[in-house]
């Protein structure tokens, strides 16, 4: 049976190719007034804000790479707070962290965008399996869920990480979402998180609705795959081509955890669907009464899954 390559940072499950010494550096990073930090569970729609994110903030313009918009929306516990330095206000940071291991300050601004378990699972899924780095190439659906289900993934249990941020969902500086309402209604989300970000950003698109259209445009899953897909497929080796004495300490600690496999390409593609609901695809009906188990234990006493009262889960 196959076990996922992780270790723990003070309590944290993280892949084993993320180096410690950077993920110490994000655990520890002080936000700063105005600092926006994007926050999510993996798989549940980070890539799809980050574009929007990015678009809000460049007045609708597209990005021609997806390194552009990872130089302006780093993955905190991928760069380390060195990466501060760079930025240009307001600084926004792609980060996996639950609200406790997350950098909080009340000056700062919060996004959270969870997904339903079940699509959050299959997406996860062929996240690890098309990735070489987590050694799950020829690995099958019905042995990453039950990895997925014990919280013995990349950012531990989901359930857990969840109920984090739920219980923050209406604090002033939080902004809370569900890939599904973004799905359903792309324009008001990104209204919304223009006027979250600050008022010159929800004015300007108010005043602007060709430019709410372009963002909608360039986020969506066609123009994404376009975008991303191309810079993710050979991710590792954009840095092992670069001789060892010029690479960023952070890049240089991500390819020794890595190893090896970080030459590899990706065996499939980043962005795939973008669907809702093509968990209906992957799951048998022991698997969907096992997360229904799951799902009622982790979640005693909480509403959380009235998010998702629409779908038929």
């Amino acid at each position: 049976m196959w076990q996922p390559r992780c270790y723990s940072v003070d309590g944290i499950t993280l892949p084993q190719h993320f180096p410690e010494e950077i993920v110490r550096s994000a655990l520890s990073y002080q936000p700063r007034p105005g600092d926006v930090f994007l926050a999510s569970y993996p798989k549940c729609g980070t890539t799809w804000m980050q574009h929007i994110i990015y678009g809000i903030l460049n007045g609708g313009k597209a990005p021609a790479d997806y390194s552009e918009v990872t130089a302006r929306i780093p993955f905190l516990e991928y760069r380390g707070s060195d990466v501060v330095s760079a930025l240009s206000e307001p600084r926004v940071f792609k980060t996996h962290l639950p609200f406790h291991k997350a950098p909080f300050s009340a000056e700062a601004k919060y996004i959270y965008i969870t997904r339903n378990p079940y699509d959050c699972c299959v997406s996860y899924y062929y996240h690890t399996k098309h990735f070489p780095v987590y050694n799950f190439g020829d690995g099958r659906f019905d042995e990453f869920f039950d990895v997925f289900l014990k919280g013995q993934v990349g950012y531990g249990e989901y359930f857990d990480h969840l109920l984090s941020w739920y219980g923050h969902r209406t604090d002033q500086n939080v902004i809370f979402l569900t890939y599904e309402d973004l799905k359903e209604n792309t324009t008001l989300w990104i209204q919304k998180t223009a006027d979250f970000l600050g008022s010159e950003y929800g004015n300007f698109l108010r005043g602007n609705p060709s430019v709410v259209d372009s963002i909608v445009e360039a986020t969506s899953v066609a123009n994404m795959k376009k975008v991303v897909n191309p810079y993710m497929k050979n991710f590792g080796d954009k840095f092992c081509s670069v001789p060892p004495g010029e690479l960023q300490r952070w890049a240089k600690l991500m390819l020794e955890c890595g190893g090896d496999r970080w030459t590899l390409p990706m065996t499939g593609d980043f962005i795939r669907k973008g669907e809702v609901g093509d968990w209906k695809y992957h799951f048998s009906k022991e698997q969907v009464e096992r997360m229904k188990s799951r799902i009622e234990f982790k979640t005693a006493g909480s509403d959380v899954m009235t998010l998702w009262s629409k779908l038929d889960i």
